[in-house]
């Protein structure tokens, strides 16, 4: 085993912050990476690791070699990843992490089709509604449509997002069009349970303050899908991701309204933690995200 070998598992398992993290992180046995540590101390002949078993900390000795560390193997790897990129060899897996909101609406495609366009990275896709722990489940980036604020992450805007308040022709018919947030409160309303706002829904009043405005309803569903299709039927007003009601917005068969009112400053993220580097597979992967998005996402 080399010292450089060694180098790497020791930042993985700081970075990480323990051995169990750093194993899922690099797909690497807590054995392995502790016997990885330990040789490294045993070169060095100093320990640099604290180790408890309910906490890890480093040595003052371990202080000075991990900044170190840093910036060597950031130098390393911008080595590697230039070399790759200049001879056209971008390869490996990349984990990602995505909403189903995503990969079940039109957009998703962009997955697939970076899949067919670059057949020597794996995409494993993990669908799941929740904000993972990048760090801690080991996934190289995720997708997030939302108003991005955690500052502990890297991320890329790949695109705008809104959201549309909508109801069918039928459903206004009967009830008529509300002139204004608020009218929602006594109107039937279909209540997406994976939002954010559930049956509080976001708006601007007329001075463009965010107003929340109670709603409620007969259906309530963790699925945008789900609401639309309830939306279509004439169940009640609904709060749908642009991407999944600008068709049937197109097609006549939903009504946007209160258009003026939408919150605005949302967007669909590529985002990953912190790194020594962001690998090629990972900048092909969002570039080609970005321009995907741009070229057939009607809202860029």
């Amino acid at each position: 085993m080399d010292t450089l070998s060694r180098m790497r598992a020791f930042v993985d398992v700081v970075e990480a912050e323990g051995f169990s993290a750093a194993a899922r992180k690099v797909g690497k046995s807590k054995a392995l990476l502790s016997k990885y540590v330990r040789e490294l101390e045993d070169e060095l002949g100093a320990l640099l690791l604290n180790r408890t078993t309910r906490q890890l900390s480093l040595t003052e000795a371990g202080h000075t070699y991990f900044g170190r560390a840093i910036e060597l193997l950031r130098d390393m790897d911008d080595l590697t990843d230039v070399v790759r990129q200049s001879s056209g060899d971008v390869r490996g897996r990349i984990k990602l992490s995505a909403p189903r909101t995503y990969a079940d609406a039109p957009i998703g495609q962009s997955l697939i089709d970076f899949a067919k366009s670059n057949p020597d990275i794996t995409l494993d896709i993990n669908l799941d509604d929740r904000f993972v722990d990048l760090v801690e489940e080991g996934f190289d980036l995720a997708i997030r449509i939302t108003k991005l604020s955690d500052s502990s992450l890297i991320a890329r805007r790949l695109a705008p997002f809104r959201v549309v308040l909508c109801a069918s022709p039928e459903l206004l018919a009967i009830h008529g069009e509300p002139s204004s947030p608020h009218d929602l409160t006594h109107l039937p309303c279909i209540v997406d349970t994976n939002g954010r706002y559930r049956q509080n829904w976001p708006f601007l009043d007329g001075d463009g303050e965010t107003v929340n405005v109670p709603v409620t309803g007969r259906i309530e569903v963790n699925s945008p899908l789900t609401a639309r299709a309830a939306a279509l039927s004439g169940l009640g007003f609904a709060i749908l991701p642009d991407f999944i009601a600008d068709p049937e917005i197109s097609a006549g068969r939903l009504v946007p309204i209160l258009e003026k009112n939408n919150p605005e400053g949302a967007g669909i993220y590529a985002v990953y933690p912190h790194r020594r580097y962001l690998p090629a597979k990972v900048r092909v992967f969002v570039d080609y995200l970005a321009r995907w998005l741009k070229e057939n996402y009607p809202t860029t």
